[in-house]
C-alpha cells in the first residue's frame, strides 16, 4: 500500500488549505484513513480519522476548523483546514490502516509527509 500526499505549503493565519492523499498498490481492504502531524520536538499526534463506515474523529485542537472526508471507491482522503493558526504548523502525514491482500494482516501505512506552515 502506497500513500501519496501532494499539497501543503505556506498560508497566513486565518487562511485555508486542503490536503489530499491517495492510496494505491495492492489493496484488499482499507479499514480507516486519517491525518497525523508532527512539529519539531513533539511527538506525532492524530489530527483526524475516518473509518470505512463513515465515522470520524478529530483532535480537540482542530474541531470546528478541520474537516476530513474520504472516497472509499477511490481510496482517497482529504483534510480541509480552515481558520489556520500558527500552532497548526507541522509536517502532516497521511495514514491508512489497510490489508494489502486477503492473505495478509491489517497494517498501518504512512505517506511521506507534507509541510504545512502557518505564518504571516
Amino acid at each position: 500500500v502506497q500513500l501519496v500526499e501532494p499539497g501543503g505549503g505556506l498560508v497566513q493565519p486565518g487562511g485555508s488549505l486542503r490536503l489530499s492523499c491517495a492510496a494505491s498498490g495492492s489493496i484488499f481492504r482499507i479499514n480507516a484513513m486519517g491525518w497525523y502531524r508532527q512539529s519539531p520536538g513533539k511527538e506525532r499526534e492524530v489530527v483526524a480519522t475516518t473509518t470505512s463506515g463513515g465515522s470520524t474523529n478529530y483532535a480537540d485542537s482542530v474541531k470546528g476548523r478541520f474537516t476530513i472526508s474520504s472516497d472509499n471507491a477511490k481510496n482517497t482522503v482529504s483534510l480541509q483546514m480552515n481558520s489556520l493558526k500558527p500552532e497548526d504548523t507541522a509536517v502532516y502525514y497521511c495514514n491508512a490502516n489497510a490489508r494489502p491482500s486477503k492473505w495478509e494482516y491489517d497494517g498501518d501505512y504512512w505517506g511521506q509527509g507534507t509541510q504545512v506552515t502557518v505564518s504571516s
